[in-house]
């Protein structure tokens, strides 16, 4: 395999600068109407526009300074057909990457390129998940099931003047459905292959003329599809069965409005299932003959996971400002075990296999206490003229316990080994944020954030794997502080065309982790504050009488001491790192047209660049098996390791493509329409350092749609298909091991009916 080329030399960011600058020269041209005879009406067949809530208030998508997608309506209907969790969400939104060593119940996001891989239940990311204004900051509250939203909106950028720490990648943003004065509903139900049942529902309606309230649910199931070869455990894998329902109560008063809002989850079901040598050695091909349908594991396999919170949104109107309050709480209980190794026996016995398995490995994290409470207090003002402001307090408070622990598959399963983390995490925030008209057409916005972050953490190992002593307990705490800030500027050249410009300061508050049970000498790992720098300039339009819209944008960003995790190698350990320098450049691209008046097609598309700067930084490669390019680091003092210096960001795509088309035409007193989707991306490393075998192949999946609806749209039947080509690729690894894998979901096809009322 070539050496990556240095991030400068992928794609300059001058001639990125250059495309930019063309697209908005040609802007003011695009946006004239095709049809300047005044004598033809114009189409009645236009887009409607966004409204968003990306700075805390509801805005034109078009006027806000922030790279920003929003997906609602049949986007979410489509991709979450077939019962697809959140990670539907990946590569159908520029820059967006989503992807999980757990299964359904941990997923890890990426923005730009940046996030983390690490899989410990204490994990910190760089993308924020924000649930009904309140952040969910647990991996295993990221999680909840898509369904009765008004939208989700994706930020890229630093976001840490309005949404905090933790947030320099950037936000994902979810908005439920709310209770309304109009009564109103849907039901929606769909079976399929595997057993595949999936139910979403909601009804909403006025209590009284103040109070309203809607109820929504949603559950899934799906039967094993995964025959194990091996008579152990377990028969099969990949079933689940999940649940989640909400409900909220609206109270619109005079002056004064309270939105109540209580929700739970509960999935049970198959782990991550990982799958022994299926990558053939010097290459990142599937062994030949591999069969997707069958595993052999002599390990115990499951995942179980409940949520459940609420929170009180309050709002006052005091005429001249707006008071809210925002107060929120989750907890999440979870345990989930699988079969690390991949295969059944090891390699001293006399039968094992697929292929080397050099020893058994089995293993269970649980989080068997968790409580996270926020509260929000902010002012906004209303309508000041050609200064309005917002300004507020924030406070967070997180308390958890994590249980690791080890089995011996050759004992049937009996533990051997246990370590705990418990953390107390407070922080608190002000922050305060405003725009100003300088003129009609220019209007200038900024912010600035003081957060502190303290934790109080701890670790021990209460029973030593493979009869090591109990060790601990190891404590650990950090206090930092850090300023955050934003200055963007809007431009519109008409009333069609916003030029904008962004620069932003987010940063990401220290990390602990403890994975005590395979060190050689039990030490938590700590990693610093991050912090990432970020400049963006772009162009939103719309085009042809509003038939068409585009937002395009070029950025660059620079992460000092940016965490990262090093996991795997010949003890599987996982430890937390400081890389000195990463930097990363690209461009975004949403567009969204009616081609004709029964064709609508949206088009996104990324490129990504991103690249380690640590000439000294080293890590451990694979266990063996793999082919690893990195060159030894020649420090004495951590052999076997090798250099990750010009590498670029784990599962981090270059490229990212989603394309949507939607086609109807009237059929007596209905609809007839086909909706195709498509979402691409590139190649993706699974590990900081580079080797032949843990690179993916790109990835490229279709979903199908065939329906009708009647009734003006009232109801609808469709048939629909998820990765219709049946395409197969590994999408993660563990290396500790042999050349173990995981891959991304299989085909799935069915039949779904709809009714709204």
């Amino acid at each position: 395999m070539p050496t990556p080329e240095p991030c400068n030399a992928a794609l300059p960011l001058s001639r990125l600068l250059t495309a930019v600058v063309a697209l908005a020269l040609a802007s003011p041209v695009l946006a004239q109407s095709p049809q300047d005879d005044p004598a033809q009406p114009p189409s009645a067949t236009t887009l409607d526009a966004v409204e968003v809530t990306a700075q805390r208030r509801v805005e034109n998508i078009q006027d806000v300074p922030v790279s920003i997608t929003a997906v609602s309506g049949e986007k979410l209907d489509v991709f979450g057909s077939g019962g697809g969790d959140i990670r539907f969400l990946s590569g159908r939104v520029p820059s967006l990457n989503i992807e999980s060593s757990y299964g359904r119940a941990f997923p890890r996001f990426y923005i730009r390129g940046l996030g983390n891989t690490d899989f410990d239940l204490n994990a910190s990311q760089p993308v924020s998940l924000v649930y009904d204004e309140v952040v969910q900051e647990s991996p295993l509250l990221k999680g909840f099931p898509v369904f009765d939203l008004e939208r989700v909106e994706v930020l890229r950028g630093p976001q840490g003047t309005l949404f905090g720490r933790n947030t320099p990648a950037g936000v994902v943003k979810f908005e439920s459905a709310k209770p309304s004065q109009e009564a109103n509903g849907y039901a929606q139900v769909s079976v399929g292959n595997d057993g595949m049942f999936n139910f979403e529902g909601a009804y909403g309606a006025p209590l009284t003329d103040r109070w309203s309230a809607r109820a929504s649910a949603l559950y899934q199931r799906r039967e094993d599809w995964v025959d194990n070869a091996f008579d152990g455990p377990n028969d099969g894998f990949e079933g689940y069965d999940e649940s989640a329902a909400r409900v909220q109560f609206l109270y619109e008063g005079d002056g004064f409005e309270g939105l109540f809002n209580l929700h739970k989850r509960h999935m049970n079901g198959t782990a991550r299932l990982f799958r022994a040598n299926i990558i053939a050695p010097g290459s990142n091909n599937l062994v030949p003959g591999f069969d997707r349908d069958v595993v052999t594991n002599d390990g115990v396999n499951f995942s179980d996971l409940e949520t459940w919170g609420g929170s009180a949104r309050l709002r006052w109107d005091l005429d001249r400002v707006t008071l809210h309050s925002i107060t929120g709480y989750e907890s999440a209980e979870s345990l989930n075990r699988g079969d690390i190794d991949g295969g059944y026996g090891a390699a001293f016995l006399p039968d094992s296999g697929p292929g080397f398995i050099p020893f058994p490995s089995e293993s269970a994290d649980g989080l068997p206490d968790h409580r996270q409470i926020t509260q929000e207090f902010r002012v906004e003002s209303n309508e000041w003229g050609r200064f309005d402001w917002q300004a507020g307090l924030f406070w967070f408070d997180e308390d958890i316990t994590i249980d690791s622990f080890n089995y011996d598959t050759l004992a049937g399963g009996v533990r051997n080994g246990w370590a705990q983390q418990t953390q107390r995490n407070k922080a608190w925030a002000v922050f305060a944020s405003g725009d100003f008209d300088l003129t009609e057409r220019f209007k200038l916005r900024g912010g600035v954030r003081y957060t502190d972050d303290e934790k109080d953490f701890s670790a021990r190992i209460i029973e030593g794997a493979f009869g090591a002593p109990p060790a601990g307990p190891f404590p650990v705490r950090t206090d930092a502080s850090d300023v955050s800030w934003d200055l963007s500027g809007v431009f519109a050249m008409n009333d069609d065309v916003n030029f904008y410009g962004r620069v932003a300061k987010g940063f990401r508050a220290p990390s602990i982790q403890a994975r005590l049970l395979f060190q050689a000498v039990p030490q938590p790992s700590v990693a610093d504050s991050e912090e990432a720098l970020s400049f963006e300039a772009g162009v939103k339009a719309d085009l042809w009488d509003r038939r068409a819209r585009i937002g395009f944008n070029v950025f660059r960003y620079d992460v000092d001491d940016q965490q990262i995790i090093a996991v795997g190698g010949a003890r599987n350990e996982a430890i937390l790192l400081n890389a000195d320098k990463t930097r990363g450049q690209g461009f975004e691209l949403d567009l969204e047209a009616y081609l004709t008046d029964s064709l609508l097609v949206t088009f996104g598309s990324s490129y990504n660049d991103t690249e380690i700067d640590d000439p000294d930084l080293a890590v451990a490669p694979c266990g063996g098996g793999c082919t690893v390019l990195d060159p030894a680091s020649p420090d004495p003092d951590r052999p076997g390791t090798v250099l990750i210096d010009g590498n670029p960001l784990p599962q981090a795509p270059e490229w990212v493509h989603t394309l949507t088309a939607r086609y109807g035409v009237p059929v007596g007193e209905g609809e007839f329409f086909v909706y195709t989707d498509w979402a691409y991306r590139s190649a993706v490393n699974f590990f900081l350092y580079e080797s032949v075998e843990f690179r993916s192949k790109s990835l490229l999946e279709g979903g199908l749609r065939v329906g009708y609806n009647w009734n003006y749209g009232d109801y609808e039947v469709a048939l629909f298909g998820r990765n219709i080509t049946d395409t197969t690729r590994v999408v993660g690894a563990i290396d500790f091991n042999n050349l173990t894998g995981f891959l991304n979901e299989p085909r799935t096809y069915g039949v779904e009916f709809t009714a709204r009322f």
